[in-house]
């Protein structure tokens, strides 16, 4: 059983998002997942893998009542330095961010919308 808590709820309606308007495929996307960082394991919201099995996209989730800003973007960086994902986003359920990372020279670059998948 899931407990429906604020954050949960913006991640539900982004996983439906991702499936139902972006064509996510739902078998490639995996929900709060562990993630090991620096000996810590750290937990990310939804990771998304490509058709190959590698990453794809690692996606934040905060519950609408939190802004986003520099601390959410730091978070998701941090997980990223393991998954290694050429793409993260960011939302709030009202807010929503993506950027494109360039994993070979480590520059992130902000989308205008969503990467397609």
């Amino acid at each position: 059983m899931v407990v429906l808590t604020p954050e949960e709820w913006v991640r539900q309606h982004f996983v439906h998002f991702m499936i139902n308007v972006l064509s996510y495929p739902k078998s490639l996307i995996k929900l709060e997942s562990g993630i090991g960082y620096n000996q810590l394991q750290k937990r990310s919201d939804i990771k998304v893998y490509n058709r190959d099995g590698e990453p794809f996209a690692i996606v934040e989730c905060k519950a609408a009542s939190i802004s986003i800003g520099k601390e959410t973007f730091d978070q998701v960086a941090v997980y990223n330095k393991t998954f290694r994902a050429p793409f993260i986003i960011v939302t709030n359920g009202m807010e929503h961010f993506s950027c494109e990372i360039d994993l070979q020279s480590g520059t992130t670059k902000f989308m205008e919308g969503f990467p397609v998948y």
